[in-house]
């Protein structure tokens, strides 16, 4: 699964999967734009990179901004020649109640984790129709095809991107460029860290394969679908949830 003169841009890289799965990619070969609000954040995974001989480059940006989005992805192809691969990893949550949700937590989590994904991918359509190859991965969720209690909000988004990814599959199929979903289920991260450990316990035991993932777990399967061997693979949502939800 080499990957080497392609270009990788990922969003949310500055921490948990989004800095796993840029990793993994300039480990393959991939020169990397790293994007996420906080640009001390991603120098650290561009430090990271260079140190094992890989080529990152760092891009403060919040992805729910248009305007920023359009700035970030002009300046990533200008330093870096190209996108070839897209990841859509940002996201947040903002847990509640339905009955007690407030409008702004809402929004804010349909911003960061659909729409900026729509605005992503409109930035890369241009170059990759014109050099006929590209691959386009969003990070959903096992919450996106199964909701959870708390998480209309973060399970909307997510089951929104898988909607969003066989479009965009089935509209830019013909030009050799790929749109799949990976699907993690319990992974361990910052994210779920701050959940309890009588949570975390209950969790396990709805696993088959008895454990927590890991975000290196998610990361090989994005390495995977940006690769050649992937190339047949297309509108698919790949689940990474260690039997947790099969079918």
């Amino acid at each position: 699964m080499d990957l080497t003169g392609r270009v990788a841009l990922v969003t949310g890289a500055s921490q948990g999967i989004g800095r796993a799965c840029a990793v993994k990619l300039a480990g393959r070969g991939a020169a990397v734009a790293l994007a996420a609000r906080s640009r001390e954040k991603l120098d650290e995974v561009a430090q990271q990179i260079a140190a094992c001989g890989g080529k990152a480059s760092a891009f403060a940006v919040d992805v729910a901004d248009e305007a920023q989005v359009k700035e970030v992805f002009k300046a990533a192809i200008a330093e870096l020649g190209k996108i070839d691969i897209l990841v859509n990893n940002a996201g947040i949550t903002r847990d509640q109640l339905v009955m007690r949700m407030k409008r702004a937590d809402w929004d804010a989590v349909i911003a960061t984790n659909l729409t900026s994904a729509f605005l992503c991918i409109q930035q890369v359509i241009s170059p990759m129709l014109k050099q006929r190859w590209g691959r386009i991965i969003n990070i959903t969720s096992i919450f996106g095809l199964t909701g959870q209690t708390g998480q209309a909000n973060y399970s909307a988004s997510k089951a929104g991107l898988i909607g969003l990814t066989m479009s965009i599959a089935r509209e830019l199929g013909s030009r050799n460029i790929t749109c799949n979903a990976v699907a993690p289920g319990f992974i361990e991260t910052d994210m779920t860290s701050r959940m309890g450990e009588q949570f975390k316990e209950n969790a396990v035991k709805m696993i088959p394969l008895g454990r927590i993932g890991t975000v290196e777990d998610v990361a090989n399967s994005v390495a995977f679908l940006a690769s050649e061997e992937a190339a047949y693979i297309t509108g698919h949502v790949l689940s990474v949830n260690g039997g947790m939800l099969m079918g």
